[in-house]
């Protein structure tokens, strides 16, 4: 493993924009040298301190200064066959496993804790889905434990089993919403219609969730807009405050990051097109997390580096991760880190974002075909002493 030290709190800004304070200064660390393009942070053998989890290997923390084996995923082409690393308890013993799933295998599974030992994680197949371009997971039925939605057509709900405690019972119970509709690249889950219940969206349009989460046949499909070769996810969040959800899609293999706008017009809803960012590419992976502390949440992305091995728009531009400040659809972008792939990071197709040093900062995970990157949020830079 390589390890560097490097400080980034420059701005780049969209449409001229300035800011009202300073961005956060991130010190970068290169982890690992693995191509594992998903990633997570939680406490891997219970001991209260928070660990680092990419694919194939777990980073004891404070110090993420050892790869512990977890595992030997499949690799086919250039391609690790891991694209979700979600920590859950899946059997109910205390310890949280991982839940994933890969184009290549064509599977949803889940790898089992050995309750933090340093030895290899046992994996469990869930269900055959057909390629998994990734899976999502949320709360669809409102009982505090999030179902799991690999991106599959047709759309299947896989719900945790429990016991008489409501602790996992090591498998899952599957549902399936339709045979068409869904599915495609491009997916996400959020409340379009604002009666408090996600619903589930996909590039052509979005299933409406019912009353009864699994009553398969009352689902609706509303096939509203378009978004080929969408991000995963497709972000639900009220951009501009008007009480609308509206949805953040990143170009995932081109050019182009936008949000559409949820309007109303003759008792139809309508979606408008407005330009985030037009001269980066390979949003793949977008999540909404407080970056800087300001009570609001901030749009996190980045290039996900060679996802068609050189083959999409723009895949030898530089790589970058960054994060977008809203501000009501005007959106300003902050520069996390930028640069050429040997020494910069991207966004990878799952990364994540916690308080990793528990600073009150919230810092980056990032994996990708570039390796294994740590950036740790610092707040902003102490202003200089007054002459």
């Amino acid at each position: 493993m390589r390890a560097f030290s490097l400080l980034f709190a420059g701005a780049l800004l969209v449409s001229g924009l300035s800011f009202g304070a300073e961005p956060p200064v991130f010190e970068g660390r290169r982890i690992g040298t693995g191509t594992y393009e998903a990633a997570a942070i939680f406490d891997v053998n219970n001991d209260g301190v928070l660990d680092l989890f990419s694919g194939g290997f777990w980073y004891p923390g404070p110090g993420f200064d050892r790869a512990i084996k977890a595992c030997e995923p499949m690799y086919q082409d250039t391609y690790y066959d891991d694209f979700s690393n979600y920590p859950l308890d899946v059997n109910g013993d205390g310890y949280l496993d991982i839940v994933t799933g890969g184009w290549w295998g064509m599977n949803l599974s889940w790898r089992e804790n050995p309750k933090g030992q340093e030895t290899e994680w046992t994996t469990h197949l869930v269900a055959e889905v057909g390629n998994v371009e990734r899976t999502l997971f949320c709360d669809l039925d409102g009982d505090g434990v999030p179902e799991v939605m690999p991106v599959t057509n047709p759309v299947h709900i896989f719900k945790l089993k429990r016991d008489a405690q409501g602790k996992g019972a090591g498998g899952f119970e599957q549902f399936t919403v339709a045979v068409k509709g869904g599915g495609g690249h491009g997916a996400g889950a959020g409340d379009i219609n604002g009666d408090g219940r996600p619903d589930l969206v996909f590039a052509g349009g979005w299933f409406e969730n019912p009353e009864n989460t699994y009553d398969m046949n009352a689902w609706v499909w509303h096939p509203e807009f378009e978004a080929p070769m969408a991000s995963i996810p497709m972000l639900v969040h009220d951009v501009n405050g008007d009480g609308l959800a509206d949805l953040i899609i990143g170009e995932a293999h081109n050019y182009g990051l936008y949000w559409l706008e949820q309007g109303k017009a003759d008792g139809k809803r309508t979606w408008t097109k407005h330009e985030i960012e037009t001269r980066r590419s390979q949003f793949h992976d977008l999540q909404l997390h407080d970056m800087d502390n300001d009570g609001k949440p901030d749009l996190v992305t980045g290039k996900r580096y060679y996802a068609h091995n050189g083959h999409d728009p723009g895949a030898n531009d530089p790589v970058g991760l960054y994060y977008y400040r809203i501000n009501g659809g005007a959106f300003e972008r902050v520069t996390v880190d930028y640069g050429t792939p040997d020494k910069h990071s991207g966004a990878g197709i799952y990364f994540w974002v916690e308080d990793v040093d528990k600073n009150g900062w919230k810092d980056i995970l990032a994996p990708g075909k570039e390796g294994l990157y740590l950036f740790l949020n610092q707040g902003p830079a102490p202003a200089p002493p007054a002459k």
